[in-house]
């Protein structure tokens, strides 16, 4: 095995070298800001991805479930990687690899049709299972003021107000989850020969529907009225209320703006206090 393997631990790349005995790594696709590796590599003519979590890694108990329970709407279809190999304890898995380009940066970022293929995916994925989760409200007003008391750069007043708004929320409400991606994004799309597909599955997990539209909402909608015309033409009528949307506009601004701060992505931390600044004035 081929030492750029060497950013795995000693478990990780043992895993690797018996599912993939003599990979070659053709690409390093991590993006360094979070301690997950991902590696394009290529075994007995076959494309690849090795995924890989150091110790402080969430994220891949979180891909092997979404693998395991609910990407298959989207794999059999050839829309999303198929899993071939997973260690949750080791924090490792491999996917075959999905052809395309990403979606972000491309001119395929704005093009209507893009949109409209993300919401007709999305609304497949978000309609193979729902449940209630009880404690949901309780859960994520919790983390909302946890995040609050991390690091960061929330201007004084704004923190005040964030806090008073939060104190408001419902202490707890019976919510429909389903199955959510947590990162749906063009940095998540990719397309070939016109078709988008769906990687990167380390934030999925079971919420609400409509906080899978919190990141377009915040990004590539914004002046471009079109694009969301066209992804809810595909994905269908918009779930959730003006309260429940409010309340997840909050929490998804603060903790943009808080681990954007940890990890040191200025970029993404100024649109966490800008999301914040908005979501204020809802």
């Amino acid at each position: 095995m081929t030492s750029g393997f060497g950013k795995l631990d000693e478990r990780q790349r043992d895993l690797v070298a018996s599912w993939l005995p003599g990979a070659e790594i053709v690409r390093d696709l991590s993006w360094g800001l979070v301690g997950t590796t991902v590696l394009e590599v290529v075994h007995g003519g076959e494309r690849y991805v090795v995924k890989a979590g150091d110790g402080l890694d969430r994220q891949l108990a979180r891909e092997v479930r979404a693998h395991g329970e609910w990407v298959a709407v989207w794999s059999v279809r050839g829309r999303a990687p198929g899993l071939v190999w997973a260690d949750a304890g080791a924090k490792v898995l491999v996917t075959r690899f999905l052809p395309g380009v990403l979606v972000e940066g491309t001119g395929h970022e704005f093009r209507a049709g893009t949109y409209r293929q993300a919401g007709e995916l999305l609304a497949v994925f978000h309609g193979q299972f729902s449940t209630v989760d009880e404690d949901f409200e309780a859960r994520t007003r919790a983390r909302a003021l946890w995040w609050l008391d991390q690091p960061h750069r929330i201007d004084a007043d704004s923190l005040a107000r964030l806090r008073e708004v939060i104190a408001g929320w419902p202490a707890s409400s019976s919510v429909v989850v389903v199955p959510t991606h947590g990162d749906w994004q063009p940095r998540n799309w990719v397309v070939e020969d016109g078709v988008v597909g769906v990687i990167d599955f380390g934030r999925a997990d079971l919420r609400p529907a409509l906080t899978d539209f919190a990141r377009l909402s915040a990004q590539q909608f914004r002046g471009r009225p079109e694009l969301e015309v066209a992804f809810f033409e595909g994905y269908g009528e918009r779930p959730g209320d003006s309260g429940a949307w409010g309340r997840h506009c909050v929490r998804e601004a603060i903790g943009t703006a808080v681990w954007a701060h940890q990890v040191g992505d200025e970029g993404f931390e100024r649109q966490g206090l800008r999301m914040i600044a908005e979501a204020l004035e809802m």
